[in-house]
């Protein structure tokens, strides 16, 4: 494990944003209660095989039933925001048309509860849990989906607007279209390069479509999209191998990046898929890349890349030796430096909020306690990456670390845990790992200006 290096003073400026993260199908549960509809995530669960131990998220953390524990423990850690999820089939069980006043219930009553916390509530329009009507009908492939998620839209903002400042309208739409339609790992579990495609586009087209309806609505609001980065290097200088990094580039990152900040795909990943592309209509780049007002920057790892054998494309290589989590993922903190400062560079994007970035390691409780020194030295370390960024001019505006708790880690179940929080899932109780008191105590340290702790 590498040293932690001593983060600047300074680094991190009046009013930055320290927050954590949750999602609703990872951490609510409550799957059929209060007339919530099924989602992609109950029917891809329910399938042998999807699942690693055949987990699913039916009951998840309880967070439904528990969210006055959750916010007690997001208080007591001091933070200033916490970020969640709406799940949609809870509000429009059917994916639009009726309403489901329950769903709405629930979350009036999370944000109040933050709110009476004193806590700033960001919340996450989308993040993975469709509505399993919509998928039966074509899903996000399909255009009908956009205009089903404006009015989910609508509907939501129509009850929380007037409490809710900050929105985020699409988590991740890289993962969504190809986890979900192009390699079949995340529901709905399809394998089609085509659908993946048309996927990205309209959950592009309907981040659009969010902005707008929030513009509308709630001219006050700060609205902004979390896009997942991911640092491409080549595995050596040669020029096969940095020609697959810029291919993978374009691949993974600019293709989501350009239309949402240039409002163009870019050329050279246009012209790899151009016979499987969607149709974009008129004004649909212009919607994508509607104005908005901060960009979340989701960073778990870099990818090292090879070119293929017989042009097969790029292939994304293992690097020896280094530290890596639970779910075998490299430990690479300076890639949170080096993709914050190319946004900044590349792209001069609004201010910036990091909006996931954490570990899973094998956590085990121990008499009442959980020591989790990895966590703690992986946090500190990236923290280190956005102080960097920030001393260089990098309009980095707050972090939330994944996860506030223990939950369900999507195809991998609950094996792999990230929380802060531990969670029994037998029991559900909670408990604070070591790097939660960490946390804690730097926040309040910096928030003081001394020295933070090691």
């Amino acid at each position: 494990m590498e040293p932690t290096r001593n983060i600047r003073r300074g680094g991190f400026p009046p009013g930055f944003v320290w927050g954590a993260a949750t999602a609703a199908y990872q951490t609510e549960g409550a799957a059929t209660e209060d007339g919530r509809g099924e989602s992609i995530w109950d029917r891809f669960t329910a399938q042998p095989g999807r699942i690693a131990n055949g987990d699913t998220g039916r009951i998840a953390c309880d967070s439904y039933h528990r969210y006055p524990e959750d916010v007690r423990l997001v208080r007591e850690l001091g933070l200033d925001a916490y970020r969640f999820s709406i799940a949609w089939p809870r509000v429009l069980p059917d994916g639009h048309g009726r309403v489901n006043p329950a769903g709405l219930d629930f979350y009036d009553r999370l944000v109040d509860e933050l709110l009476a916390a004193g806590i700033e509530p960001f919340a996450t329009l989308y993040h993975w849990d469709l509505p399993q009507a919509l998928e039966d009908r074509g899903g996000w492939p399909a255009r009908e989906t956009v205009d089903a998620f404006a009015e989910y839209v609508e509907v939501v903002v129509a009850r929380l607007g007037d409490r809710v400042s900050h929105w985020i309208t699409q988590n991740e739409p890289w993962v969504v279209a190809w986890l979900g339609y192009g390699r079949g790992e995340h529901a709905p579990g399809r394998h089609s390069e085509r659908d993946a495609l048309a996927a990205a586009h309209h959950v592009l087209v309907s981040h659009g479509r969010a902005v707008e309806v929030l513009r509308r609505e709630r001219p006050d609001a700060q609205v902004g999209i979390t896009i997942d980065v991911i640092p491409i290097h080549p595995l050596t200088t040669s020029e096969a191998d940095v020609a697959a990094a810029v291919e993978e580039d374009g691949f993974r990152n600019r293709w989501i990046l350009d239309p949402v900040l240039r409002g163009s795909y870019p050329e050279d990943t246009r012209r790899r898929f151009e016979r499987i592309l969607p149709p974009v209509l008129d004004g649909d780049m212009e919607t994508i890349s509607a104005r908005i007002d901060f960009l979340g920057v989701n960073y778990y790892r870099r990818h090292v890349v090879q070119a293929g054998s017989n042009g097969t494309g790029p292939v994304v290589v293992e690097v020896p030796g280094g530290e890596h989590t639970a779910v075998g993922w490299e430990v690479y903190p300076d890639g949170l430096y080096e993709l914050l400062a190319r946004l900044h560079a590349e792209y001069a994007p609004p201010p910036l909020y990091v909006t996931e970035n954490g570990a899973a390691f094998g956590d085990s409780r121990r008499n009442g306690t959980v020591e989790d020194p990895q966590r703690t030295s992986y946090i500190h370390r990236h923290l280190d990456a956005v102080a960097r960024a920030i001393e260089d001019g990098v309009p980095v505006e707050g972090y939330f670390v994944w996860s506030l708790l223990d939950n369900f880690e999507w195809a991998r179940g609950y094996g792999p845990r990230f929380g802060l929080v531990y969670v029994d899932y037998g029991t559900l109780e909670r408990v604070p790992k070591q790097s939660y008191h960490w946390y804690r105590d730097f926040i309040a340290a910096h928030r003081k200006g001394v020295a933070a702790p090691s």
